[in-house]
């Protein structure tokens, strides 16, 4: 089993260049950006428990972050957690993603969600009540992009005729699609148009271990071979014991939150992360 550090980067925070070869020294397999375009002042749908934080806003864009990430190192795995796809353009992001693929050779992973914001979707064109639709059709158009040199999508949402854009990804047919969420609803997606799930902790649950087992069985009804896609565990609680039994069901991998804020901030809960990795083992 994997591990992995998430964050936002932002202006005042650690830097990607600076965290992400501390994280291939230490072992981690893998460096995630979260993603906010912007926050509206007033908002129109409920917030997470949690409320919004300030590197909601203050974040940076994750292509850009991780393109930093990528060129100071030379095996870390690189992931955006998540991109909200139903707020972006389809043709832009399909390059933008082939591009940060090349540019890493071939270590990017395509962390994806479709957002909580009502007010910031809404801004960007898009209507919140079909933001599900928008984003299964977003990422049909861009595996036509990537795979097809004449690549044409009709969706009800998206669409476009033939078009021709490069680069395509080094990752074949293109990068892992990892759909985040919490069950069922992101499972769902995932077996739909993903090539792993990314289950996200949900508020009043201590973890996702029942439904792993489930998730896997949704897969196998849906015709979909549950061995070839890989979970991701998001945000788990830093408990050894946990850990051990995600690494017993054959979670591929798991993604902890670090702060927002300084190098000398962030280093002691890499070393707290690290004495549980070491625990787990391979």
């Amino acid at each position: 089993m994997k591990f992995g550090i998430s964050l936002f980067f932002t202006a005042g925070s650690i830097r990607p260049q600076v965290l992400a070869p501390e994280l291939e020294r230490r072992g981690f397999e893998s460096v995630w950006s979260g993603e906010h375009s912007h926050i509206p002042v007033t908002l129109t749908s409920a917030p997470p428990s949690s409320g919004v934080k300030p590197w909601y806003y203050e974040v940076m864009d994750p292509f850009v972050s991780l393109t930093a990430a990528a060129l100071a190192t030379t095996t870390l795995k690189i992931g955006t957690g998540v991109c909200l796809i139903a707020q972006r353009d389809p043709i832009q992001t399909a390059k933008l993603v082939a591009s940060i693929d090349q540019i890493s050779d071939g270590r990017f992973l395509f962390g994806v969600g479709n957002g909580w914001n009502r007010a910031e979707i809404e801004n960007h064109g898009s209507v919140f009540a079909t933001r599900h639709k928008r984003a299964r059709e977003s990422i049909e158009a861009m595996k036509a992009i990537w795979t097809e040199e004449r690549a044409e999508y009709h969706g009800e949402i998206v669409k476009f005729d033939p078009i021709m854009t490069w680069p395509k990804p080094v990752q074949r047919p293109f990068p892992p699609i990892l759909v985040g969420g919490a069950f069922p609803y992101s499972a769902r997606r995932a077996i739909s148009y993903g090539t792993g799930w990314l289950p996200s902790i949900p508020n009043g649950k201590t973890d996702v271990l029942g439904d792993i087992p489930r998730f896997r069985q949704m897969a196998a009804e849906a015709g979909r071979d549950a061995d070839s896609m890989p979970i991701t565990a998001w945000y788990p609680p830093r408990d050894l014991e946990l850990l051990k039994k995600y690494r017993d069901l054959g979670v591929a991998r798991v993604v902890f939150s670090v702060p927002s804020d300084s190098a000398e901030a962030v280093w002691p809960h890499l070393d707290e992360i690290g004495g549980l990795m070491a625990g787990v083992g391979d």
